[in-house]
């Protein structure tokens, strides 16, 4: 099978709105998410979730993870729950065939050796900042990086970036590209009437954005936001078969 219709098989495992939710949500959340939290997320039962969790794993889209969830060991303290998580790679169709992947890698490459990081970094903030000002009413930033893919969470009073954008790139390039990232989203929060109160800083997650925000105080905070993350990020506590 070529990566084009792997790729393709991968994607039309999504056309069902229920495995669409459920993968939405477990993406959604950092860490993470058993059947029981995924079920109850989108409305459906725990045996329902169950089988289009796994076949969204066996489509490639999600990984299995096998986690005790009661914080105890040994006998009596029940069977690992199972758990999911967002799948390492990435599945992009494009018709007709595109290798735009191809064209960034190069021209990052050529920045990177070419000593352009400044340059970079000038032209991803200025096009942020011009990017914010387009936005109508306040431009929460919170939602403007919603819309962008950023996957945003509560962690506290730190909002973390669950996904990057640019993954495949960072990966490669990571001084590069995470540079250009946070320039681009401090030139935003400029651009952005509700984004001036806020600061941006490199602080990366294990598996998520290199970029974590904070707004001052009684500035931005969602009336949810605790510490330790948001609610949804918690796993449910009862252990799974």
């Amino acid at each position: 099978m070529s990566s084009e219709d792997a790729a393709l098989e991968a994607l039309a495992a999504l056309g069902d709105p229920v495995r669409r939710g459920l993968y939405r949500h477990v993406t959604g959340t950092p860490g993470e998410v058993g059947r029981d939290a995924a079920a109850e997320a989108v409305g459906v039962s725990r045996s329902l979730a169950a089988f289009h969790l796994d076949k969204l794993v066996e489509a490639g889209l999600l990984e299995v993870y096998f986690r005790r969830l009661t914080g105890r060991s040994g006998p009596g303290s029940g069977r690992p729950s199972k758990l999911y998580r967002r799948a390492e790679g990435e599945r992009t169709v494009s018709v007709p065939p595109r290798s735009y992947d191809t064209v960034s890698r190069l021209l990052a490459e050529v920045v990177e050796q070419a000593g352009l990081d400044g340059e970079l970094q000038a032209a991803a903030r200025a096009a942020g900042k011009a990017e914010g000002g387009t936005c109508d009413g306040e431009g929460d930033p919170v939602e403007v990086l919603r819309s962008r893919g950023y996957e945003p969470f509560w962690d506290g009073g730190t909002l973390r970036l669950n996904n990057c954008p640019f993954h495949a790139l960072a990966d490669q390039f990571p001084a590069l590209v995470c540079g250009m990232n946070l320039a681009g989203i401090e030139g935003l929060l400029a651009g952005l009437p509700g984004g001036r109160d806020w600061n941006a800083a490199m602080d990366p997650l294990p598996h998520g954005c290199c970029v974590a925000l904070e707004a001052a105080e009684g500035k931005g905070l969602a009336p949810e936001a605790t510490p330790g993350g948001a609610p949804e990020a918690m796993p449910e506590a009862k252990p799974e078969v």
